[in-house]
């Protein structure tokens, strides 16, 4: 078995629902959740063409026995079972799931890219994965905290949500 870390978003319908069928259904794919943090609600990031409903996210850990790419197949497939259809870059959706590091594995092929390329760019995928492992590091061993400190990141406002699991 393999740890790896996946951020779950959702901004369509019932937000919390639709995080909480996520963890259901990966592990009903055979991903084991080990851990998984608070929840925070956040504005959109990137550029889309119309306003976008706030998100809520969340970092789990889990346990994977496979590939970075079987992996994302199945994030893949929980996002469809969760209704996500198709929509423009950086769109609403039921849900979106993200796998930004697995073990120490880098890979890059058309498919997948482990880590994902922009999991230091983005407070609401940071913040969250430093509160499941403060001393968390990329695997070239550079420390993810050290990302917190851009400017561009503290601009991005990531606000505790009140609700839990």
């Amino acid at each position: 078995m393999t740890w790896a870390y996946l951020s779950i978003g959702s901004n369509l319908g019932d937000r919390l629902h639709f995080l909480r069928e996520a963890l259901e259904r990966l592990e009903a794919h055979g991903v084991t959740v080990s851990s998984r943090s608070g929840i925070y609600e956040t504005d959109p990031v990137g550029e889309t063409p119309k306003p976008v409903p706030h998100y809520l996210n969340a970092v789990i850990e889990v346990e994977w026995n496979g590939t970075s790419s079987d992996l994302l197949r199945v994030c893949q497939e929980v996002e469809f079972e969760c209704g996500r259809q198709p929509t423009f870059r950086w769109g609403p959706r039921t849900l979106d799931i993200d796998l930004l590091l697995l073990d120490n594995e880098t890979t890059h092929t058309d498919f997948v890219e482990v880590p994902h390329p922009r999991l230091t760019e983005r407070a609401f995928v940071l913040i969250p994965l430093l509160e499941l492992h403060p001393d968390l590091k990329l695997p070239n061993g550079c420390p993810v905290r050290t990302f917190l400190d851009d400017e561009m990141l503290k601009q991005q406002e990531v606000r505790p949500y009140e609700c839990h699991w």
